[in-house]
């Protein structure tokens, strides 16, 4: 059995400042979709994400793969990582709450440790592991609020399942992902966008009406140029680098995340008031992260004087790493 993938202190600040980036999102979004419609929102994000990477690989000389599975790759991933996702997120957000969307991407990472353990032989399925991503999820819950859940009524079922198909999407590709080791993840992630952009440009001319809006003033601009570069852009090049080292079902955790980023952002930026529920859910979160990392358990038994058994040692052993999967 190959060896179990785990987080080092580099993958947990990489996957905290990809938590931002991706939290960041929500504040550019909200600014955007003011005066760009979602599907055309979806469109530039990705469209200018690939040019900005493109142009940064070729002032890097990266040499564009040759192989063509690794191009058909690219086509997978742009369908079901960005294109099919962001649509289904979007629609669903036209019926329920960012509140309760929020909530139901949060599963990504159960789905992802159970494709995982059928799919790979090195993230298996751990009572550890599912013990800590139940309580991360409920760190969501109490941080978001609970009154969020109560959106979640029959009427609003296809637009439920879609936001949960969308994380099902994000757990499947995060899978399939494992596939360009060795690839660098600025290749990766300029091709999920170029592709993701190319699919999802004929929804946005059927469904979006993307010449019917006027031009977006200074902060819609800034916001479109925020969510393209910073949110996907950069964000992506992160998420690639930490699949690379520590699997897929390490990198989802950052689902987790976000809710905490967006609202300490909010704190920070906006000087939103942080209520006593906010701190319950990190706690919990953190509880969680902690016991999927494993570390601390390890720690426990051995001042408790007993050896750490396979389960808690699952995950700290670092498998060898491509150098080129670190680089941009």
């Amino acid at each position: 059995m190959a060896a179990a993938l785990r987080m080092g202190a580099r993958e947990w600040v990489l996957l905290i400042v990809l938590s931002m980036l991706w939290g960041s999102s929500f504040f550019f979004a909200a600014v955007a979709v003011k005066q760009v419609e979602p599907f055309t929102l979806a469109f530039l994000r990705m469209s200018l994400a690939a040019l900005a990477l493109a142009v940064v690989a070729a002032a890097m000389g990266v040499k564009l793969p040759k192989e063509r599975p690794v191009w058909a790759g690219f086509v997978v991933l742009g369908a079901f990582g960005t294109a099919a996702p962001f649509s289904l997120l979007y629609w669903g957000q036209t019926q329920i709450s960012g509140s309760l969307t929020s909530i139901l991407n949060a599963t990504t990472p159960l789905f992802t440790i159970l494709i995982a353990h059928f799919a790979t032989s090195d993230e298996k399925l751990s009572l550890r592991r599912v013990a800590g991503v139940l309580a991360g999820l409920a760190g969501v819950v109490v941080i978001i609020g609970p009154s969020a859940l109560a959106g979640a009524e029959q009427s609003h079922l296809p637009a439920e399942a879609a936001v949960l198909a969308a994380a099902l999407c994000y757990a499947s590709v995060s899978i399939f992902s494992k596939r360009f080791r060795g690839v660098q993840p600025i290749v990766i992630a300029c091709g999920q966008l170029v592709f993701g952009a190319i699919l999802i440009l004929p929804v946005t001319l059927i469904f979006g009406d993307p010449f019917g809006h006027p031009m977006p003033d200074a902060a819609g601009l800034a916001a479109i140029a925020g969510i393209a570069l910073l949110s996907t852009a950069l964000a992506f090049i992160l998420y690639f680098r930490i699949l690379a080292a520590a699997g897929a079902t390490n990198v989802v955790l950052v689902t987790l995340l976000v809710p905490v980023s967006a609202i300490g952002l909010g704190s920070l930026i906006l000087g939103e008031a942080l209520a006593p529920r906010h701190f319950a859910g990190l706690a919990l979160i953190a509880c969680g992260l902690m016991v999927i990392d494993g570390r601390l358990i390890g720690v426990l038994r051995r001042w408790r004087g007993r050896p750490p058994t396979s389960s808690d040692a699952s995950g700290l052993t670092r498998p060898p790493v491509l150098n080129d999967a670190r680089n941009l």
